[in-house]
């Protein structure tokens, strides 16, 4: 019995110290005294700067909403720029703590990578935009055309998949860069660019006459795009992933920036364990009890979050859709805090 308590002992002492090794993230940031992400080069509605250098975007405010609920203070985030090529090499290297930066959530970037996605921030799907003067109504009359494509996506393979399914031949013309890709476009180098469809509707906005381009109907993959953080910390992972869930259970309450503190008030049972009054769930995480209180305060719920950077109120003016609420006929769900 001595040596079975021994070695369960022993067991313990060795898990326990594993865990304090992994669970490294939290005290570094703290320690820094910002949150370093990885965000985009530049996409509307995403991630994107303005002249004086302030980033916004639905990925900049799931950034700001982890930054608050450490630091109670959104502004607490060093905003890294990174390519479809380099984002993953920044996050492994240690350079960013979180990527969140319109990355679509695959088997193999989830097992080969040493990251782990902590959610869906945006339910998205690849499209394709023309030229109004192309005349073309379907992406099925798109047989033989020259498609403008960014390297290093997920674009790439849906683009072949899709027009060896249909039987059409295509080519290619591939770029580094989205701003390449773009571009390349608008100076006639190709007849359609292909991306995810938020991204045509965000890249639209930077042509010189957004008007004379359209959007095709057809939409060819899922791409449900989604923070990511390294394997290996799994406190980290579950404070990333618990803020993207706070921010979908408050819009469901009815919870907003404007109404937080009144709703705090109030008995209901659910809301009290939300908002921090009833139980220590934001101690679990290392954070506080009022950590919810503080992301909505900074950045709101995700309704707030998905209409002011690329719903109604934004200039891209997207359909919630599939990022609906799951009981308003979206797929938007946060498993409960209880």
């Amino acid at each position: 019995m001595k040596r079975v308590t021994l070695a369960l002992t022993l067991a313990l002492a060795a898990g326990l110290t594993a865990q304090a090794a992994d669970a490294q993230t939290l005290k570094t940031v703290k320690d820094r005294g910002t949150l370093s992400c990885g965000v985009s080069q530049g996409l509307p509605g995403f991630s994107a700067p303005d002249d004086k250098g302030n980033w916004t975007g639905l990925d900049v405010d799931i950034c700001r909403a982890i930054a608050a609920a450490i630091f109670n203070d959104p502004t607490k985030v060093k905003y890294v720029p990174t390519s479809a090529k380099d984002r993953f090499t920044a996050l492994q290297s240690g350079e960013i703590d979180v990527l969140s930066r319109n990355t679509t959530w695959t088997i193999s970037r989830d097992t080969s990578l040493g990251a782990n996605f902590t959610g869906v921030t945006y339910y998205d799907g690849q499209g394709f935009m023309v030229k109004k003067s192309l005349k073309v109504n379907s992406a099925l009359e798109l047989n033989s055309a020259s498609v403008c494509v960014q390297t290093g996506t997920t674009t790439e393979q849906n683009l072949a998949d899709y027009f060896k399914a249909n039987n059409m031949k295509y080519e290619v013309i591939a770029f580094g860069t989205n701003d390449e890709t773009v571009k390349a476009y608008e100076a006639g180098r190709c007849d359609v660019f292909t991306t995810d469809q938020s991204g045509l509707y965000a890249n639209r906005l930077k042509l010189a006459n957004p008007n004379d381009h359209m959007v095709l109907p057809e939409i060819i993959s899922k791409e449900p795009l989604g923070p990511m953080v390294r394997h290996g910390d799994d406190q980290w992972f579950d404070i990333v992933k618990w803020t993207l869930f706070a921010l979908v259970t408050t819009e469901e309450l009815g919870v907003t920036s404007k109404n937080v503190d009144e709703k705090a008030k109030l008995e209901s049972p659910e809301l009290k364990r939300v908002l921090g009054s009833d139980g220590n769930f934001g101690e679990q995480l290392g954070l506080t009890k009022d950590w919810v209180i503080r992301i909505v305060k900074a950045v709101g719920n995700y309704g707030e979050v998905f209409d002011r950077n690329v719903g109604a109120g934004s200039p891209l003016a997207i359909n919630r859709g599939f990022n609906n609420l799951w009981n308003k006929g979206g797929l938007q769900y946060a498993p409960p805090i209880r």
